[in-house]
């Protein structure tokens, strides 16, 4: 037996090493509905594919071929399943997660010189004694002024791996001086502004939901709390939403007991309830949400809820209409894609998914022709979905299928169409006097100590006029012809980037809030 046993081993291990060899290439294919034992002929696009990287005449880059096959297949499905590059997928993480790797610095670049806007407090660039006013030179060996630079271009210079050094040359005031800067964690906040209005009316604007929006929030309302918080605005417009988890934890702050706040489900993923789980810190209060055309996702998700449960008052224009929900998967060369795996549902059963059957193209073209058709100006001509009528328990009748519509419609501020002041946005020529402006006053402004006092005591006269004329002329913008409305609106804007400069977004919000429609409109509301 030892002898046959001896004659028959390698044949036995050859077999066992063979058969390990295609078990570990079946587990490597872990896609659902797969049978393990089954052998598949590769699909049409594989054999194509291959075809390819051994037939084709020249030489191509297949992976560059295959990402575009992979976006052509993604354009059939719907606009929110997309694959994200390898390349693309560290910086779209970093937004989910809200912080990446770098120095620590806002900047523009003026002239071919990268300037430095603002230094982040406590941050790489500023323990590293990187001031407002420097002018980057070189980075590490780059020299970066004067080659005409780009922003993204910067960005790959200056961010990297933690604790990793940056070597930068600056000028500063004629002088030219090197910095180490050692890289940190940088936060990308998601609350724009928090700050007590006044009468205990507080406001809070988020600019989306990252993985630390509930903790930011939760913070922002915690302080406004010990300053006498009794009634809130929370601003979303703009806020294109993000992580579905993030609003309805915020969501439970607002409503009481185990209420729904939203429900997924898709023909693969079963439906899935997210209800109220612990008492809110604002269950009480008067809520304002303001809401515009830019507010998708998971902000709708969040309005949703406080609509239906009649918790909330919105105000501003009919949001995005985004009523579907991503998941993302990692590929095996690091790319990504992000597929559509769900619908999600408002509490009394709205979808406010907008239709995409006519394509991608028109999908994204209904938001620019809200415009041309002057529902952002008229509430008479908002395109509600009436094939099916929702009421909430309060008996108000609200609407699915193109986005949330508001309580109280505010068009758009119509100041920004005229052509100079389009040329004005589009220049960036406020950032510009702005910032100079503060570099050349810098001790004047350092009187004021908070973005109140800055408004209540700060003039923007005559001469100040003039310089901006000046600056706009050298923009080849004529300002001269503005009307008193458009000059009112443009200085408004002019004193809330000086506030920026000052307090960053914190100084612009609260400056541009006293001239904002809706935010009038939603503290008249709070004050009766």
């Amino acid at each position: 037996m030892n002898k046959k046993l001896q004659i028959w081993l390698p044949l036995l291990i050859s077999i066992a090493v063979v058969a390990g060899m295609l078990i570990g290439y079946k587990l490597r294919d872990t896609q659902p509905g797969k049978n393990f034992f089954s052998f598949e002929k590769p699909s049409p696009l594989q054999e194509v594919m291959n075809l390819i990287r051994n037939k084709y005449v020249d030489d191509v880059k297949i992976n560059a071929l295959g990402d575009s096959a992979i976006m052509a297949v993604l354009q059939k499905l719907d606009p929110h399943s997309v694959f994200i590059p390898a390349e693309d997928l560290q910086s779209v993480n970093e937004d989910i997660a809200g912080n990446f790797f770098g120095i620590g610095i806002e900047f523009n670049i003026y002239n071919d010189t990268l300037q430095v806007l603002n230094v982040i407090p406590d941050g790489p660039s500023f323990k590293a004694s990187v001031q407002v006013g420097d002018k980057f030179i070189k980075v590490n060996d780059s020299i970066i002024a004067g080659k005409k630079i780009t922003a993204d271009q910067v960005r790959k210079l200056l961010r990297g791996d933690l604790g990793t050094k940056a070597m930068v040359t600056v000028l500063r005031k004629g002088k030219l001086q090197t910095l180490t800067i050692t890289r940190g964690i940088i936060p990308v906040s998601s609350v724009d502004a928090s700050y007590i209005i006044g009468n205990g009316i507080g406001y809070i604007k988020l600019n989306k939901f990252s993985q630390v929006t509930y903790r930011e929030f939760m913070k922002s309302l915690e302080d406004l709390q010990k300053k006498g918080l009794k009634k809130l605005i929370l601003d979303l417009r703009g806020n294109g939403g993000g992580v579905l988890d993030e609003a309805t934890a915020i969501a439970d702050e607002f409503l009481d007991g185990d209420k729904l706040i939203t429900y997924t489900e898709g023909i693969h993923i079963p439906k899935k309830e997210y209800r109220c789980q612990r008492a809110g810190l604002f269950e009480q209060g008067e809520l304002v949400v303001l809401a515009d055309e830019g507010s998708a996702s998971a902000s709708e998700v969040l309005m949703g809820a406080l609509q239906d449960w009649d918790r909330a008052t919105i105000i501003g224009r009919r949001s995005f209409g985004k009523g579907l929900v991503q998941e993302q998967y990692d590929l095996s060369d690091g790319s990504a894609l992000r597929l559509t795996v769900a619908r999600y549902y408002t509490p009394i059963g709205r979808s406010i998914q907008r239709s995409y059957t006519n394509g991608e193209k028109a999908y994204y073209e209904e938001i620019s022709n809200r415009f041309h058709d002057g529902e952002v100006i008229s509430a008479d001509s908002v395109k509600n979905d009436t094939t099916k009528i929702y009421t909430t328990k309060n008996g108000k009748k609200v609407y699915g299928g193109g986005g949330i519509t508001p309580d109280i419609f505010i068009p758009i501020d119509t100041a920004s169409f005229s052509s100079t002041m389009t040329k004005i946005y589009l220049k960036g020529t406020i950032g510009d006097f702005a910032y100079h402006y503060y570099l050349q006053n810098t001790a004047e402004l350092s009187r004021y100590k908070t973005p109140a006092e800055f408004g209540n005591s700060f003039t923007f006269n005559d001469e100040n006029w003039r310089q901006f004329i000046s600056v706009a002329a050298m923009d080849s913008i004529v300002v001269k012809e503005l009307n008193e409305k458009d000059k009112k609106d443009l200085v408004n804007r002019i004193k809330s980037s000086v506030a920026r400069q000052i307090w960053r977004n914190e100084g612009f919000y609260e400056m541009m809030n006293k001239e904002d429609k809706s935010v009038k409109k939603a503290v008249e509301i709070l004050s009766k």
